[in-house]
């Protein structure tokens, strides 16, 4: 487990979403305490979603699929412009995003670590394939929505935890399902 840059921090806020600190990344993470982050989901034109399967060697969650990007906005940036960022970062590409709704979740990710995050999920369609970079992404896929429920509940471990709870509770999964058909 490879830990997160000592300089590289979240932003911790209420539950509201209002900001009432920052702190070093993997403290958050030891902590449990809330902060904010960002999970944008990229549809092609058939409908299916980009996944990426998180690369070995991050300091969480290494080797399990997720959305097509997932992270946090740095102190000071707009969760948006973060979300653009990121995806440009991680997966090699920019497309338009738009945001489609946000949740608040607590999840143990192992080695003591917890995810307590309000995650801020964000929607864009782009074609093509995608050049993510290695020390983020060991692979990638497309899938339709039903088939990455259906493998989630029938492989968990294989699945970051926000991304199950994203497609188990009935109002995201409708909310993605919109932005499936409009993106």
């Amino acid at each position: 487990m490879n830990p997160s840059p000592p300089e590289e921090r979240v932003v911790l806020v209420d539950e509201s979403d209002a900001e009432i600190g920052t702190l070093e990344k993997l403290r958050a993470h030891q902590e449990g305490r809330l902060h904010r982050a960002l999970s944008v989901f990229v549809f092609n034109r058939d409908g299916d979603v980009l996944l990426q399967r998180r690369a070995a060697a991050k300091y969480h969650s290494g080797g399990q699929w997720t959305n097509t990007c997932c992270s946090h906005p740095r102190p000071g940036e707009p969760v948006a412009s973060a979300a653009r960022r990121r995806l440009r970062e991680e997966m090699g590409f920019e497309c338009d995003l738009r945001p489609a709704f946000a949740f608040t979740y607590r999840a143990e990710v192992g080695g003591g670590l917890v995810e307590h995050e309000l995650d801020h999920v964000f929607v864009g369609r782009w074609e093509g394939a995608p050049a993510p970079d290695a020390a983020e992404v060991d692979g990638w896929r497309w899938a339709s929505l039903d088939d990455l429920a259906r493998d989630a509940e029938a492989h968990p471990d294989a699945y970051t935890p926000w991304i199950r709870m994203i497609l188990a509770d009935p109002r995201h999964r409708a909310e993605l399902e919109r932005a499936r058909m409009t993106s």
